[in-house]
């Protein structure tokens, strides 16, 4: 278990760094949208992000 949750956190930081080390420029103006957005925004996005992920981690878990 402890093995899959540094696997899994190694390819978060590998995914997250795939923008700004491709396209630094987007990666800014990315940011600076996201600054315009409401508190509201943001955390629905939060949300709406970690239901994507639960449904993921359980079709995965479901092929298994």
């Amino acid at each position: 278990m402890s093995e899959a949750l540094w696997l899994a956190c190694g390819l978060l930081l590998i995914c997250e760094g795939l923008m700004p080390a491709l396209n630094p420029t987007a990666w800014r103006r990315v940011f600076e949208q996201l600054l315009q957005l409401t508190d509201q925004q943001i955390r629905l996005a939060g949300l709406a992000s970690m239901v994507v992920g639960l449904l993921l981690i359980w079709v995965v878990q479901a092929l298994r």
